[in-house]
């Protein structure tokens, strides 16, 4: 019988994997902390024989060339994968002998690297599981873009190439066991659905399974968002040969020392929960949770190889936060302190605060002063599209600290999509001098709070058109007369753009714009506030609004113009 233990990495949203029988096991992309690794074989009591790498990572550093060096396991990496070290050379094809009758047979799955390697864990023959790291996902794939820009279209469509091999070549019921995609980065799309899956279920859902190759494409290069900045250090620390991690405790700092590192520019990282940072923190420091995305983020928007300091809690939450750290090379923090902040501020000094609030109080904020209320959304682009409050700032989080001098003058409400982005934020704004509120709410609560949305759900149009604003669909004629609302006004956007005004109907009224999926809708908006129109537009267009169930109509002996 064999066995395939996970090991879950959920601050960076990935999975490593411990595969083996009665007494040998090979370990599949494993994190940088490896005694989590060395214990669960012990836990095991199998030995760690094989460690085998899907692909040159990118978004962390690998465990994988010190785990073979203690083990004296072969190290299995990619035989096309540039690297400065001895190691198994792994091609299309090849097997490996795990255990008695278990084995790891090699599956070339370009895409999200050019080298990118899938391995079948088979059993007396039989393909049980397929460990895909950055291959196919759970319902998308692994980005394409982390490589070379010049690779990123044929590397995209390799990805489609490598899904549909690893679906004609894989019985339904095997596992599908990949490294990236529980959070993620490294994903091409976020939240695909689920933690568990099969070649079977991966066939009828997948978006490389389930479009064409054009489509696919298409929407995989339209839906890619930025890359971590920290990406850019992983690629050439694996490839060169991460060192030995060192987790002992950091060098102790007291409150002068903390202070002479802020006034030297270095960071001052406050790790514990944006509660307790907003009610009181040392000035100048910056929160980010170590309950939340802590290397991710930290290691996002910290300028590479700057000092950092970590204040803690305890010392529990200091020895997790550096655990989390090393696994995005960020090896020694400078100094360390634990405590409170009573402990951290120099004689004579007090904490700073600031206030925390949710939609319902930013709403009545915004109603006792017409002036001075700043809204900053530091959600990403792709969030920012699905809804926005009207008239926000939008600078998402991770471009915050080049951008601090376009935020308006006045009180900064910041938010995000739950609050813990919003307060890293905040404590960004705050440490640059800034009167910063901290929205702690989800972002569906804006919408129930009355504040103003730029882009609307079709149901909440269909309301709204009821009561008092018009329709306006900015699709072409053919479009229109193949399926409209119900008492909609045609306003095409080629029309709009070339100066065209408002149908009669729409002019002075309030104006809700709808396509066919959201897109022109968007610009329409834009177009027609400039004018200033009073103008939101429709999430997902037509296409949402006939999900929805609401009603359509057509015009006579009209053909299908989607």
């Amino acid at each position: 019988m064999y066995f395939v233990d996970t090991i879950d990495v959920p601050g960076l949203g990935n999975r490593s994997y411990l595969a083996g029988g009665a007494h040998s096991a090979v370990v599949v992309d494993p994190p940088r902390d490896i005694d989590r690794v060395i214990a669960a074989a012990a836990r095991r009591g199998v030995r760690i024989t094989h460690v085998a790498e899907t692909h040159v990572h990118n978004d962390y550093v690998t465990g994988g060339l010190e785990l073979a060096r203690i083990t004296g396991a072969a190290y299995l990496v990619p035989a096309a994968a540039r690297v400065g070290y001895e190691r198994v050379a792994v091609a299309d094809g090849d097997r490996t002998e795990i255990a008695d009758g278990l084995g790891l047979r090699a599956l070339a799955t370009a895409g999200h690297t050019p080298h990118h390697t899938s391995y079948v864990l088979e059993e007396s023959g039989r393909a049980v599981a397929v460990f895909t790291g950055g291959s196919l996902l759970i319902g998308t794939v692994g980005r394409p873009d982390l490589v070379e820009p010049r690779l990123t279209g044929p590397l995209a469509r390799a990805q489609y190439d490598s899904a549909h091999r690893l679906a004609a070549e894989l019985p339904d019921e095997t596992a599908v066991l990949p490294t990236h995609g529980f959070g993620s980065f490294c994903s091409a799309t976020q939240g695909a659905g689920g933690t568990a899956t099969t070649i079977g279920r991966e066939r009828a859902v997948n978006e490389a399974l389930v479009k064409d190759v054009d489509t696919f494409v298409a929407d995989l290069l339209a839906g890619l968002e930025d890359i971590p900045a920290y990406y850019a250090h992983m690629g050439p620390a694996n490839a060169e040969g991460p060192a030995p991690v060192d987790l002992t405790p950091p060098h102790p700092a007291d409150a002068g020392e903390i202070a002479a590192r802020l006034a030297a520019g270095e960071w001052v990282v406050d790790l514990r929960n944006r509660v307790a940072f907003a009610e009181g923190h040392v000035a100048g420091s910056f929160n980010f949770e170590a309950e939340g995305q802590l290397a991710t983020y930290l290691a996002w928007l910290l300028p590479w190889g700057k000092p950092v300091t970590l204040l803690a809690e305890s010392p529990a939450q200091l020895a997790d936060a550096q655990r989390e750290l090393v696994r995005v090379g960020i090896d020694r923090p400078a100094a360390a302190a634990t405590g409170s902040p009573a402990d951290w501020t120099p004689q004579g000094e007090r904490p700073r605060s600031f206030p925390r609030g949710t939609f319902a109080d930013l709403a009545a904020a915004e109603r006792a002063a017409r002036h001075g209320v700043v809204v900053l959304d530091v959600r990403r682009d792709s969030e920012r599209a699905a809804g926005h409050i009207r008239g926000s700032v939008h600078i998402p989080l991770h471009r915050l600290r080049d951008r601090l001098a376009e935020i308006p003058d006045g009180t900064v409400w910041v938010h995000c999509a739950g609050g813990m982005r919003a307060a890293i934020a905040a404590s960004l704004l705050d440490a640059a001098g800034r009167d910063v509120v901290a929205v702690d709410d989800g972002f569906a609560a804006a919408h129930e709070a009355g504040l103003p949305m730029a882009r609307i759900t079709a149901a909440q149009a269909h309301e709204r058109v009821g009561a008092d604003a018009v329709l306006v669909d900015v699709r072409e004629r053919d479009e229109w007369a193949a399926g409209h609302a119900p008492g909609a006004v045609l306003a095409p956007l080629s029309a709009l753009s070339s100066g065209e005004l408002l149908p009669q109907a729409a002019q002075g009224r309030p104006v809700v714009a709808i396509c066919r999926s959201g897109k022109r809708s968007r610009e329409a908006a834009a177009l027609l506030a400039a004018r200033g129109a009073d103008v939101v537009d429709v999430i997902g267009g037509m296409s949402a609004w006939a999900e929805a169930g609401l009603p359509v109509v057509a015009e006579p002996g009209a053909r299908g113009g989607e």
